[in-house]
């Protein structure tokens, strides 16, 4: 099974300025093709630090994947450091040239004179075309490795990726097998608390499992490795009934599943209409349920009391509301239904900056295991 690290190219990654999307896009399409991910980086525009990184790289994985750093400027350094990296010079390509004034030309201009840049590629390289954009692609061969260069742009990205580099590497290292990988999403119990139930899992080989906390919600990973989709599902189902079995209505959903999602189908599913009532969250619960009124201070008293006055003036069946107390780092929930009024007090002890998002998870999941619990 091939290795492989990518490594993304650009200072104002670094910088902040745009986030990185290719590298979860890259993983992803490695993953689904059993490829092994080893590592992913991040380096400035600078030619000897990308070349050092790519040396390195080349020590661990057979699979080196680079993004970004192809465009025609001064400050797109990735060939030379590829070519450093391998230990050649960079070459003027005719054909890619050719590709690139063509591309340009669909636009009704003429390339400048410095998009030449463009069609130069380590000597060797296999040079790949690039039909959306203005980038060519190359892949360097050595005895051990491939590096394989891709530009920034998203879009060009993926296509050359899935159009040209999937295909290469599917024959290049006779891939066959596959790895799948399901998440489940939890709610209502803690990190520590889901370990002590499924820690024994979480020490396979295959499948593996894996924990990912969030606010208020834990993710579990099922990554399975096998010849076949087929098989790969079959590992991953045994699995997961397990961890039904032992985590039972913690868990809400799976894979693309949201939380509010979820809760607002079982309400609809209950014929219920819903109303919500808000305080100190900033909006957070008004951006995923509609009808939430926003107050700006209330006590535990006062929530409920406005709990009671929205859901009269709406004629709802059910009412959320939650108030986050910033100072003692607590949150009060209040919950009225067809059968009763609810009231719970919660304490946090994370970073306070988390605890509205915490707070609206958990009174979430507070609606939904009580509307799964109603006749």
């Amino acid at each position: 099974m091939p290795s492989a690290e990518i490594i993304t190219i650009g200072t104002e990654i670094l910088l902040g300025e745009i986030v990185d999307t290719n590298t979860r896009h890259i993983a992803l399409t490695l993953r689904d093709l059993g490829v092994d991910l080893y590592r992913t980086i991040t380096i400035g525009d600078n030619v000897e630090r990308i070349a050092s990184a790519i040396r390195d790289s080349m020590e661990h994985a057979d699979i080196i994947i680079t993004t970004g750093g192809l465009g025609p400027t001064v400050d797109d350094p990735t060939r030379e450091a590829v070519a450093k990296a391998a230990g050649v010079e960079t070459e003027f390509r005719e054909e890619l040239w050719q590709q690139v004034t063509a591309t340009i030309a669909k636009y009704g201009r003429k390339p400048a004179e410095n998009q030449k840049r463009q069609a130069v590629v380590p000597k060797g390289a296999l040079g790949i075309f690039n039909p959306v954009g203005t980038a060519p692609s190359f892949i360097m061969e050595s005895e051990r490795n491939v590096i394989i260069s891709l530009p920034g742009v998203p879009n060009e990205m993926e296509h050359i990726l899935h159009e040209s580099i999937v295909p290469y590497l599917q024959k290049k290292f006779d891939l066959h097998e596959v790895i799948k990988v399901r998440v489940l999403h939890t709610s209502g119990l803690g990190e520590g608390t889901v370990d002590e139930k499924i820690g024994d899992l979480e020490t396979l080989a295959n499948p593996t499992v894996g924990l990912a906390a969030h606010t208020g919600i834990v993710d579990i990973r099922i990554a399975a490795k096998a010849e076949s989709e087929t098989d790969a599902n079959e590992m991953i189902a045994d699995i997961e009934k397990q961890i039904y079995e032992r985590l039972g209505n913690a868990v809400f959903g799976a894979d693309e599943d949201r939380l509010e999602d979820v809760v607002l189908d079982l309400v609809a599913k209950r014929g219920w209409t819903l109303v919500a009532v808000e305080s100190g969250l900033d909006g957070l619960l008004a951006r995923k349920i509609p009808h939430v009124a926003s107050f700006p201070v209330l006590t535990a008293a006062s929530l409920m009391d406005a709990l009671r006055a929205a859901c009269v003036d709406s004629k709802a069946d059910v009412a959320l509301g939650v108030t986050v107390h910033m100072e003692d780092h607590s949150a009060d929930m209040a919950l009225i239904t067809p059968r009763s009024e609810k009231t719970h007090r919660i304490t946090y002890g994370g970073p306070p900056r988390s605890l509205p998002r915490w707070a609206m998870n958990l009174a979430l999941n507070w609606l939904r295991t009580v509307a799964q619990e109603s006749d």
